[in-house]
C-alpha cells in the first residue's frame, strides 16, 4: 500500500507556509496571525476566527538577514528575520510570541523593527510549574493574550467561541495521536519525513482542513498496521522550535534504521496533550492547566519543574516504543538544549543505551559524514541486538 498520495497535500503545505497562508486569505477573506513558537495559545487566534500560522524555518539561504541577526543566533532565527526583510512575512496581519529564549526575542526584536505597520503582542508564560502562584499566574497571562489577539484583530473572543477551537484543536491532537501510535506499533507505516510533514502542515492549516485529511491519513494507516518490522528502531529527540532537515530523517531510514517515535516540535511534543474539558466553564482555566500538564506529558528544558526532567521522560519513552538507540538532533547554538543535554548524556550511559548526538545548521548539511555516522551506529545497533 502507498499512502504517498495522501501524504502528498500536508507535505505540499509543509514546503511553503506563506503560499498556504495567502491562498487562504484570498479563499477566506480572513486575517491570518503568525506565532513564533513554541507556547503561544493557538486556540484563541482561532477563535478569533483569524488562521494561526505558526513561523517556519525555509530552506532558502539566508541573506540580507545576516546584516541584522547575530551570526551565533540558531538557523531559525535568523531565518525569521531573512523572511521579514524579503517581505516574505507578508502573509501576516499580526504577529505573537513568547519569551522563549534570547534569540526569538532578537528575531522578533528585528522583525518588529522592519515591519513598524504590523502589529506585535508579546506574552511571557510563567516558567516555574509548580509554583504556589503558577496556576494563577499563567492564567493571566493567557487571559491577557486573548484581549491581545482581539485588540490586534479587532474582534471579540467569546468563550462559546473559544470552547468549539479548542475541541476542534483536541481531535486534531488526538488523530496525530493515532497516527503515533499505530507507527511505534509499526514504524515503517510511515516515514519519518512524512510524518513531519503531516504535523508540520497541521501548524499551518486550517484546522477543519487538516482534520478531514488527516481523518482520511488515519483509515489508510489502520489497514495497514499490524504487520511488524525487523528494521533497527530509534528514537529521534530534539529541534524544539523547528523542524529538522526531511534529507536527515529520511537519511536514518536509507541506512536501515526506523524512526520508532520521537519528542520533536515538528512531532510528538507539537502534540502531546490536549485541553480537558466539556465545554462548559471558563476555557482560559482550561488552557491553563493544559499547558501545566503539556510540560508535565513531554518536559520542556525552558521550563522548571522538580517533579519531571527530560532524560527521565526520555528512557521512558525509549522503553514504550522499544527503540534500540537515540538520535540527538540539537541545532547549533540552542542554548536550552545544550544545557540540558549533559544529563541525558549521563543518563543514557549510567543505562548503558547508545545514543548519537548530532549538531544540526541552517546552512550545512554534510551529507556524506552524516551518513557515515549514522550508518555506523545503526550498525551498532543492529550488532548489540544479535550479540
Amino acid at each position: 500500500m502507498s499512502i504517498s498520495p495522501a501524504i502528498h497535500p500536508f507535505s505540499t503545505v509543509a514546503a511553503s507556509a506563506r503560499q498556504y497562508a495567502l491562498g487562504w486569505k484570498q479563499r477566506t477573506g480572513g486575517k491570518v496571525v503568525g506565532a513564533f513558537p513554541m507556547h503561544f495559545p493557538a486556540e484563541v487566534i482561532h477563535a478569533a476566527g483569524a488562521l494561526p500560522v505558526v513561523l517556519q524555518e525555509v530552506n532558502d539561504e539566508i541573506t540580507v538577514g545576516h546584516g541584522m541577526i547575530y551570526p551565533f543566533y540558531c538557523g531559525f532565527s535568523r531565518s525569521a528575520v531573512d523572511q521579514a526583510l524579503k517581505g516574505e512575512l507578508d502573509f501576516a496581519d499580526g504577529i505573537v510570541l513568547g519569551d522563549t529564549c534570547v534569540q526569538i526575542l532578537g528575531a522578533a526584536d528585528v522583525v518588529r523593527m522592519e515591519m513598524p505597520d504590523l502589529p506585535v503582542y508579546f506574552f511571557q508564560l510563567l516558567a516555574c510549574m509548580r509554583d504556589n502562584w503558577t496556576i494563577e499566574n499563567v492564567s493571566e497571562t493567557i487571559a491577557k493574550a486573548r484581549r491581545g489577539v482581539e485588540r490586534m484583530l479587532d474582534t471579540t473572543i467569546s468563550d462559546s467561541a473559544l470552547w468549539d477551537s479548542i475541541a476542534l484543536f483536541n481531535r486534531n491532537r488526538q488523530l496525530l495521536r493515532e497516527v503515533y501510535a499505530l507507527r511505534r506499533s509499526n514504524p515503517d507505516i510511515i516515514t519519518g519525513g512524512q510524518l513531519q510533514a503531516v504535523v508540520q502542515s497541521s501548524m499551518i492549516m486550517d484546522k477543519a482542513e487538516h482534520t478531514a485529511l488527516l481523518e482520511h491519513l488515519v483509515a489508510l494507516l489502520r489497514a495497514h498496521a499490524g504487520s511488524d518490522t525487523r528494521l533497527t528502531r530509534v528514537f529521534v529527540s530534539g529541534h524544539m522550535c523547528h523542524a529538522p532537515k526531511a534529507e536527515l530523517l529520511n537519511m536514518i531510514e536509507e541506512v536501515g534504521g526506523v524512526i520508532a517515535d520521537d519528542d520533536l516540535y515538528t512531532g510528538f511534543r507539537y502534540i502531546s496533550t490536549d485541553i480537558e474539558g466539556d465545554g462548559t466553564g471558563d476555557p482560559v482555566m482550561a488552557m491553563t492547566h493544559g499547558y501545566v500538564a503539556r510540560n508535565a506529558a513531554v518536559p520542556d528544558p525552558t521550563k522548571i519543574d522538580p517533579e519531571v526532567d527530560w532524560d527521565g521522560y526520555l528512557l521512558r519513552a525509549m522503553e514504550a516504543s522499544r527503540s534500540q538507540g537515540l538520535i540527538v538532533l540539537m541545532p547549533k547554538y540552542c542554548e536550552p538544549h545544550m544545557y540540558y543535554y549533559p544529563e541525558i548524556k549521563e543518563a543514557f550511559e549510567a543505562r548503558g543505551i547508545p545514543h548519537l548526538l548530532i549538531e544540526t545548521d541552517h546552512e550545512e548539511l554534510p551529507v556524506e559524514t552524516l551518513r557515515t555516522r549514522i550508518e555506523t551506529f545503526v550498525e551498532m545497533l543492529r550488532q548489540r541486538e544479535h550479540a
